[in-house]
Formats: structure tokens, sequence, C-alpha cells
């Protein structure tokens, strides 16, 4: 087991040694990755948002054949139509998922459904309301996002203000989302009442990661106000959604008015394929190993901690840094109060 500095409450939940959960990316959180995060002894999660049964159910396999460590299955209710939302939680149910993980508005009948079925129940949300909504229907742990963080974004401020916020809230454990890719971070939110952090940003820019290189190399190239906080990546997603990206020339046009932009108003034109599948300008589709063309184009998702992140290494080493790092911060914090 981690040492004691680290052994939060929240890992006995979710079965992991080090609270550190990896965010459940669409398209980039697969089997590879999902697999090496929990091996590493943190929290992995596939990223199955409108997949099909078939698809979560391989991946779900897939992972169990290079892991015996719990993991979860990420599944957005609110942005899923509901009768593909129903067959998957179903197919996740029937291959006995250790853990479901929800994002966006909280729909309580999806946390009952899983707790029905013997899962724990993750809620990541943006704000208080969501999150005491959430720990009301059932939810075992609030994983706290805060608008520094990539990809979509739910809330509209800093985790430093929301996470004591929700923390004071809530009687179930809160992970920190948004700003976290460091053991100095993980000792801050520690300090600020969570009980572990919840990192994309720095997990996405992994060997093991689905993403396509051109999205890491963005990553890693990228620093802290290199991001756009905007709605522009309109299709395919509810009006309105926030999403947060590396600047690039498709949001150029978008920088000076970031919101109040509208699918509907998006002509499509296709920039890339996925399997004889059209992708996008302006979706919701970021570039993957499985796409060609324009991948350049596309959302390239990412929180202002991509600044911290400098290179593409394996999961392995990005949690072994985050966990040496913070032991050292809570050893030298015990150091100074003895001398």
């Amino acid at each position: 087991m981690s040492p004691p500095s680290l052994q939060t409450p929240l890992c006995e939940v979710l079965e992991c040694r080090y609270p550190i959960l990896q965010a459940g990316m669409g398209g980039v959180a697969r089997a590879e990755l999902v697999a090496a995060v929990s091996n590493a002894g943190a929290f992995g999660c596939l990223g199955m948002v409108r997949e099909s049964p078939q698809r979560i159910t391989q991946q779900i396999n897939e992972v169990r054949s290079l892991t015996e460590m719990p993991f979860g299955v990420n599944l957005i209710p609110a942005a899923t139509d509901p009768e593909l939302f129903r067959v998957e939680l179903d197919a996740c149910v029937q291959a006995g998922v250790h853990t479901m993980v929800f994002f966006w508005d909280v729909v309580a009948d999806a946390i009952k459904r899983a707790k029905q079925a013997g899962c724990r129940v993750v809620y990541q949300v943006g704000d208080v309301e969501q999150a005491i909504k959430a720990e009301a229907a059932g939810a075992d742990v609030i994983v706290a996002q805060g608008v520094e963080a990539g990809g979509h974004v739910h809330g509209t401020v800093t985790s430093l203000v929301l996470l004591p916020r929700i923390v004071d809230a809530v009687a179930i454990p809160v992970v920190g989302s948004g700003g976290f890719a460091s053991g100095r971070s993980l000792v801050a939110a520690l300090a600020l009442g969570a009980q572990g952090i919840h990192c994309g940003t720095a997990l996405l820019a992994t060997q093991e990661s689905f993403a396509h290189d051109v999205h890491k190399q963005t990553i890693v190239q990228a620093d802290a106000d290199d991001t756009l906080h905007t709605d522009a990546f309109a299709i395919n997603w509810p009006p309105h959604s926030a999403v947060r990206v590396i600047k690039s020339e498709s949001t150029a046009k978008y920088e000076q008015q970031p919101f109040g932009h509208s699918a509907d108003a998006m002509p499509r034109e296709q920039v890339a394929e996925e399997e004889g599948r059209p992708v996008y300008l302006m979706s919701t589709d970021s570039p993957l190993k499985s796409m060609t063309g324009e991948l350049d184009r596309l959302a390239m998702f990412g929180g202002q901690v991509a600044g911290q992140v400098t290179a593409i290494d394996s999961a392995a080493t990005v949690i072994r840094r985050i966990v040496d790092e913070a032991e050292a911060v809570i050893d030298g914090f015990a150091r100074s109060l003895l001398d």
C-alpha cells in the first residue's frame, strides 16, 4: 500500500493504491491507457461516450486482459441519446464493471441503475448544486471540475475556489479536477479537503493514449496561456457546451468571441475520417490514432496545465512522478515543522 500520507478513503472506495484518477476522455482513454494507469496504482477509466455496446464490451475485455486491477467506464447520460445510453449502461452492467463514471448534468436514474447493479458511482460536476444532487441520488464520489480543465468544461470557477466549496457541501469523497498534473497539485488538493485528483491532459499526452501524435505534440508544445475556453466546437453536443482546447488555426476566428455559437450555424465541412465515418470541422471529435485527414484542424482538447507537460512519457512514469513529488512535498512539510 501507499504511505499513510497518500492513503485516503477514496483509495478504499475505488480499491486503488494512489488517489489519482485518470479522466475518461472519449476516444482517447482506451484499453491500453486504462490498463497502464491502473497497473501503475492509480485508477484508470475507459472513455466510452456514445460508443456502441459492442465496442464497450470489447474494450472492457481488453482492459481485463491487460490488468487485474479495478477500473471504471465513463458515460455521459445528459449528452447521449436515451436509448443509446440505456444499452451502453446495460453493456457495462452485464460486464460487471467496477465503477461507473458519469459527467455533465446529474441524471439521478443513471446513478440508481448503476448502484442497483452493484457498481460504484463517480459523478463529475462543475458546481455545488450538481454535487449535492449527485450525492442525494446515491453517488459514491464527486469529481469537482474547475474551469482550468481541458475537454468539456461544465463549470465557470477555478478549482481553487470550487473544490473547498464542494467539500463543504457534501459528505462523500471529493476529487479535484482541472489544473492537476503534479505531486504539488495533489498535495494542494488534499489541503483543500479533497481526497485525490483527476488527471486528463497529463495522461492524454502519454505513450499509451489513443490520441493521435499530432494531439500529443500539441499538448507538449503548449503553455498555460495557449488554451481557449469556448463553445465553438458545437457539433455533436448539446447547445452552448463549453470546452477548453489548445489554440490553433481553427480557433483563430473565435478567439474574440468565444461564446454564443450553435451547431446549427456550423457548416458541415469534412476534414477527416475515421473508419469511413466523416469527421467535421468544429465537431467535438479530437484527433485519434484511427483517423486520417487534416487532423491539426480538429479540437485539440487540453487544459491550462498543458504548460507542465513537456514530454510524451509512459503513463506509469507520469503516475510515479506525481506520487514521488507528493511524498517529497509532504516529507518537506513534516521536516520544516520539526525544525
